[in-house]
């Protein structure tokens, strides 16, 4: 049984079809199919069957996929141990994070590790809650959020560490009536419309649980992914909608007002494979980023 096989069932497991695998792992999808020949060939055993347009893991595909994170983590544990002899730990860890976060939080990383033998790689990208934990499989972390629990949907099985809790704050236009306040509750925002964000983004939660303490529903306007996109629509009337404290530079045509009465925060949480945490430089990379996730709050 060889490692890579492993992995390699561990893809087909993340990504659904070998045409995926080929594009995440820079080979022809005749190259993969190959190597799951081989694989079924050197075990005795059908890895893969048939389903619909693609394929689906076998039960004892499902198996070896399993096992191929813990395997991954003890190869990873023990590189890491090798590495602890040979002084402070060093190498690119490859990041996954949304925008807003990651402006919040990546240039006080790379100011800490100027001069440290860690680089870092940084793709952004913003997704449903649940879609985040999918993209561990590209990146050593991903930096996703929730604003309904510290561990994001779908996450179950990944490294989880809450990096800081960030206030989620209604953006008005100044002439609105409720500018006024010095902060609101569900019940001043009835019969409001909202500049929302796509269902099953974390910021819509907030919206349904404003919906469930009035019984009253709210009206979306508009839903849109951009934060800055989102604020020039508030400015000039089109709604109101949630925005990080964190990063929000207030438009001169907006004021921010704090939510009360229900949890209108979210978490900011890194995300990794078990294998990928072992790497004593990712962990490393986390531990900074909670100090400056502490620093935020």
């Amino acid at each position: 049984m060889e490692v890579r096989h492993l992995m390699l069932l561990r893809e087909i497991a993340g990504r659904g079809t070998l045409a995926a695998v080929a594009a995440a792992t820079h080979r022809t999808p005749s190259a993969v199919s190959q190597q799951l020949r081989t694989a079924e060939r050197e075990l005795g055993v059908k890895l893969v069957e048939p389903v619909s347009r693609g394929l689906r893991l076998t039960s004892e595909g499902q198996l070896l996929a399993e096992s191929a994170d813990e395997v991954a983590r003890v190869l990873a544990e023990v590189e890491a141990r090798l590495g602890e002899r040979m002084g402070q730990p060093g190498g690119t860890v490859s990041i996954g994070t949304l925008p807003s976060a990651g402006e919040a939080l990546l240039p006080g990383l790379v100011e800490r590790l100027r001069g440290s033998p860690i680089t870092i790689e940084v793709q952004d990208f913003d997704l449903a809650e649940e879609g985040f934990a999918a993209r561990t499989l590209d990146h050593d972390l991903v930096i996703a959020h929730s604003a309904a629990g510290d561990v994001p949907s779908g996450a179950e099985g990944l490294v989880a560490r809450v990096l800081a809790h960030e206030p989620l704050d209604v953006a008005l236009p100044i002439g609105h009536p409720l500018a006024a306040r010095a902060e609101l509750s569900p019940q001043d925002l009835v019969g409001t419309s909202w500049i929302a964000v796509p269902q099953g983004f974390p910021f819509d939660s907030v919206l349904l649980a404003i919906e469930a303490v009035t019984g009253s529903q709210l009206h979306r306007r508009l839903r849109l992914i951009d934060n800055r996109l989102v604020e020039s629509f508030v400015a000039v009337g089109e709604g109101l909608a949630l925005l990080p404290r964190f990063t929000t530079r207030p438009h001169p045509g907006t004021v921010l007002r704090p939510l009360r009465g229900v949890n209108a925060r979210r978490a900011l949480v890194a995300l990794a494979r078990p294998d990928h945490y072992a790497r004593r430089a990712v962990r490393a990379v986390v531990g900074h980023l909670e100090q400056i996730g502490r620093e935020l709050e």
